[in-house]
């Protein structure tokens, strides 16, 4: 591996993911000030890796790998902490599910198609599902720092639900495209 700016914001997004899950478990508001400062950092982390990599054209085979692995976890970690710490409605466990799902699929697909390294690129649709996941998920982390603010729950709960959409629209295009590789 090739120890470039891109893939080290990629590592230290994985590395982010026990610490801001620990912030869930302190009951203080600067455990919340750090929860939220530390999925901010995570997602700003996200945009610079693949800005540097294109324009220091340092794109890798570990970048390309690593760093949807690196999205997906962070995402499908503090929507589970939101899940278990019920910031997340019964209602909104449903776009919940749907996005994990989408990510597990996504993840199998790539996987299978391994050897064809240009088969399931990232899109331009995914990349906003991806935005639509992070503001969402941070609204969430606000609501939850922030519980007399009901607003701003409601508002995170509409961004999951319009996040899920997203996630089915680009699931479904990464399975058709999957499918026509195969064939």
């Amino acid at each position: 591996m090739q120890l470039s700016i891109p893939n080290i914001l990629t590592l230290a997004r994985m590395g982010a993911v026990p610490f801001v899950v620990a912030c869930f478990y302190w009951n203080s508001p600067w455990a919340s000030v750090a929860e939220i400062t530390l999925f901010l950092l995570a997602c700003v982390t996200d945009f610079f890796d693949g800005y540097i990599a294109r324009q220091q054209e340092q794109v890798s085979e570990f970048g390309r790998i690593f760093d949807p692995i690196a999205d997906k976890l962070l995402i499908s970690a503090i929507l589970l902490m939101l899940a278990g710490t019920h910031v997340l409605s019964k209602l909104s466990l449903i776009p919940t599910a749907i996005i994990l799902c989408r990510e597990v699929l996504v993840s199998g697909l790539r996987e299978s198609l391994s050897q064809n390294t240009d088969a399931l690129l990232v899109t331009n649709y995914a990349k906003w599902k991806t935005a639509s996941q992070m503001v969402s998920i941070s609204v969430l982390l606000v609501a939850h720092a922030l519980p007399n603010w009901m607003i701003l729950s409601l508002l995170g709960q509409i961004g999951i639900w319009i996040t899920a959409l997203l996630t089915l629209v680009t699931g479904v295009r990464y399975f058709k495209k999957a499918l026509a590789l195969m064939q």
